[in-house]
């Protein structure tokens, strides 16, 4: 894909969780499937976080300072050293609606920028401008559907119902 294709795509993301995120009652964005599981709420503030300090700090610091080695980020660790389930639901969505916006924008003033700059990632090798964000669009997919499979499961356990009906999840 286009650089320019990747950046309107995310911008349209954003519509999507907006969509995914809206009207939700305190037992639906706090319902877990499994223990082990994240709610709604945990993935809207991964989700913040992720776009404030891991995919466009990463891009610019590819810019920025190529010859460094990248600092490391523990995002799975943020879960309980931020205590995500003790936010505000509404406004750590409405932030990371506005922080999408924010990088959406970042976005479309680098669009001529070098997308083939390199650094070296600590575990990972090199890396590009350009991979990290191809990923940062792929790390989209992957949390819609993480949150579209708990709509479902939420379904699920609050009908009681067989939803098979609905077709083969």
């Amino acid at each position: 894909m286009k650089i320019e294709n990747i950046i309107d795509q995310l911008e349209h993301n954003k519509s999507c969780f907006r969509g995914l995120f809206e009207d939700k009652s305190e037992e639906m964005y706090l319902y877990r499937p499994q223990e082990n599981k994240w709610c709604l709420l945990e993935i809207a503030c991964h989700l913040l976080d992720e776009e404030k300090e891991d995919f466009r700090a990463r891009i610019k610091y590819i810019f920025d300072h190529p010859d460094y080695d990248m600092p490391s980020i523990n995002p799975p660790a943020w879960v309980t050293e931020r205590n995500y389930i003790s936010r505000d639901f509404q406004i750590v969505v409405s932030l990371f609606l506005e922080e999408r916006e924010k990088s959406v924008a970042w976005l479309r003033d680098r669009v001529h920028a070098n997308w083939e700059d390199q650094i070296n990632h600590p575990k990972l090798g090199v890396m590009s401008a350009k991979l990290f964000l191809n990923n940062w669009l792929a790390h989209d997919y992957l949390h819609m559907r993480q949150i579209l499979r708990l709509h479902y499961a939420f379904l699920k356990d609050q009908s009681g119902l067989n939803l098979d009906y609905a077709g083969n999840w």
